[in-house]
């Protein structure tokens, strides 16, 4: 699993407690522990993209660069999804084997859905950390935009991949963990199932010859 996390200005709103980004990490860790060990990577971004961890099976190191990302180590502005993404896929194929990425965002430019539809990426699982119209910012939030779900839903359907609204609880994590292993599986089918079972029958003759010896004379025991 690839993380690719948003780091702006807007991800920094308390429309989600204690922040969207911190809870964002607090979802990587659920994450990571609900896998149970799984390989995973980290990448940052907002203008631009940044690998922060490559892949590594110490969930603690992912967690603990994680949570020390702010807007202000990001060294330009905007939104540079795309480009994160990719740089997410370019660590799955060096790994040469499945794999999946989870998008951790509160919004995505629609200036972005060109580039996203234009990618050949693993199957992304965006994870969509924003409050709803219903859930005013606090007077001492960073001013954001609230959850647009259809712009969300809009990019997913360009990486042909999935979107899950934050939740106070665990179901948000077991839906994306759930998908993550579709994928997988679909993976593995596309790349070796049907090959396997194919292959098979050409054992059939031997295994009949073999079968033959247990016609012999002596071969047979009595109980």
């Amino acid at each position: 699993v690839v993380f690719v996390l948003k780091v702006t200005p807007t991800m920094l709103a308390q429309d989600i407690q204690p922040s969207r980004l911190e809870r964002a990490v607090h979802k990587i860790r659920d994450l990571l522990e609900l896998r149970g060990g799984a390989d995973a990577a980290l990448v940052a971004y907002a203008g631009s993209a940044h690998l922060v961890m490559p892949i590594t099976s110490d969930d603690d190191i992912i967690v603990t660069f994680a949570a020390e990302l702010r807007p202000e180590i990001i060294p330009k502005e905007g939104d540079a999804t795309a480009e994160a993404v990719a740089l997410a896929n370019e660590q799955l194929t060096r790994a040469g084997r499945p794999g999946s990425i989870v998008l951790i965002s509160d919004s995505i430019d629609p200036a972005q859905s060109t580039p996203l539809a234009e990618l050949q990426a693993a199957p992304v699982q965006i994870l969509a950390v924003a409050g709803d119209q219903s859930k005013p910012l606090p007077l001492s939030s960073p001013p954001a935009p609230a959850l647009n779900q259809n712009q969300l839903q809009a990019s997913a359907q360009a990486m042909n991949g999935t979107r899950t609204v934050v939740s106070p609880d665990d179901r948000d994590v077991q839906r994306i963990s759930r998908n993550i292993t579709t994928s997988f599986v679909a993976a593995q089918q596309r790349d070796g199932g049907d090959r396997w079972m194919d292959l098979g029958y050409w054992l059939t003759p031997l295994i009949a010859l073999m079968s033959l010896v247990w016609f012999r004379p002596g071969w047979v025991v009595k109980w």
